[in-house]
C-alpha cells in the first residue's frame, strides 16, 4: 500500500496486542492504520461526546495557551484566524480574539455550517485534528486554498517515536478515532509537495507552515 502523504510504497507491521496492521513510510515516516479501522462521523461523535472539556477549565484554557504562546511570535500579528476542527468548544477562537485576531471556527460534527465558501484567512489552526482525518493530504491542500498568501498554518498533533517498538507502547494510537500518526518529517515532505515553507516545530507535537507570497507549480 502506497503512502498517503507521498505516494511512496510503505511497509507494514502488526501491533500483537490488537492484531490492528500499521503501515509505515520511510521517506516521509508517516504512519496509518488499516482503512478496516476507519471510523466515519457518527461513530467518532459517540466517543468526542465523552471529552469533558470546560472552557472555564484553567488546565484547559493552558493547553490551548502553551499552542498560541508556541505560534504568536513567529507569525506577523494577523487579523484574520480560523480555527479548523475546533470541537465542541470554541476556546481556541476566543483566546485568539482576545489576542486582537477575528477567529473563525469550524468543525465537520458540531459546527458545520459556519465556514464561508470563499473566505480567505491569514492564519489558521487545527489542533488534535489531523491523527483522524482519513485523507490528510485533501484536507491539508483545501487548508492551504483558504490561506491569503503568506498566511500561516499552525497544526498540533502528536509526533510518533519513529520507531516501531516504541510506536507499539505509544500511549496515542490506542484511541480508535486516532487513525493518522505524523512527525515533524510528515509535514515538512507535504510542505515540499506543496511550495509551502516550515517555519517551526516543538519537536514534539507543534509545527508552523506559511504558504508561499507567490503562487508556485505543485511538485506532485
Amino acid at each position: 500500500m502506497n503512502c498517503h502523504i507521498c505516494d511512496k510504497p510503505t511497509a507494514s507491521f502488526q501491533h500483537e496486542k490488537t492484531d490492528i496492521t500499521y503501515y509505515y513510510c520511510e521517506a516521509c515516516q508517516y504512519i496509518f492504520k488499516s482503512p478496516e479501522y476507519y471510523q466515519d462521523l457518527s461513530t467518532q461523535k459517540e466517543r468526542y461526546n465523552l471529552h469533558e472539556n470546560d472552557e472555564n477549565d484553567t488546565g484547559y484554557q493552558a493547553y490551548f495557551q502553551r499552542f498560541i504562546d508556541f505560534i504568536l511570535p513567529l507569525v506577523n500579528q494577523p487579523k484574520t484566524a480560523l480555527d479548523f476542527g475546533c470541537g465542541r468548544s470554541s476556546l481556541l477562537a476566543s483566546l485568539l480574539t482576545k489576542e486582537g485576531i477575528a477567529c473563525d471556527y469550524y468543525d465537520p460534527i458540531y459546527h458545520p455550517d459556519t465556514l464561508e465558501e470563499k473566505k480567505k484567512y491569514e492564519l489558521i489552526v487545527s489542533t488534535e485534528v489531523f491523527e483522524h482525518l482519513h485523507q490528510p493530504r485533501e484536507v491539508f491542500e483545501s487548508l492551504l486554498e483558504r490561506l491569503e498568501e503568506g498566511g500561516y498554518l499552525a497544526i498540533q498533533t502528536q509526533f510518533h517515536p519513529n520507531d516501531v517498538e516504541a510506536f507499539k507502547k505509544w500511549y496515542y494510537h490506542q484511541d480508535p478515532t486516532h487513525i493518522v500518526f505524523f512527525t515533524a518529517q510528515t509535514f515538512r515532505v507535504l510542505c515540499k509537495k506543496y511550495g509551502v515553507e516550515v517555519i517551526a516545530d516543538n519537536g514534539k507535537n507543534m509545527v508552523l507552515m506559511r504558504k508561499a507570497l507567490h503562487s508556485q507549480s505543485l511538485q506532485v
